[in-house]
């Protein structure tokens, strides 16, 4: 059980990673378009706040199976976000063309999704 989670540690540290590499592009090669700006500072603020709490919910390790499905379908959420969400923001702050239509709000949502399903977690009864 322990290597499937471990491959969500991986995955927070590579979102990790590529926060500050994209940070540092943004502060150094973006140019100085304020709409590109913008857009940028948007993607990385979602992406550093959901990187985060990909690495806080990956190191959380409930006791019961049922919580554990929540926190996982809760990590998958936040990728899929920060992908959809910050990816688009990125996309069109660097080419002005959308990842695809709707794929900003797609992301949204499945950030407050994956919120949503975490406070679920919470009520799973941990084993004594």
């Amino acid at each position: 059980m322990a290597a499937r989670w471990n491959l969500w540690l991986v995955l927070a540290g590579l979102n990790g990673a590529a926060f500050v590499a994209l940070g540092a592009y943004g502060a150094h090669g973006l140019g100085d378009a304020p709409q590109t700006q913008r857009w940028f500072d948007i993607a990385l603020r979602y992406h550093a706040w959901h990187a985060v709490a990909v690495l806080a919910v990956a190191l959380w390790a409930p006791a019961k199976t049922a919580a554990r499905w929540l926190r996982g379908g809760a990590l998958a959420l936040f990728l899929i976000g920060t992908i959809l969400f910050s990816g688009s923001l990125y996309r069109m702050a660097l080419t002005d063309l959308p990842l695809f239509a709707g794929a900003a709000p797609v992301g949204g949502a499945s950030f407050i999704l994956g919120w949503l399903v975490l406070a679920g977690a919470g009520f799973v009864r941990r084993e004594a």
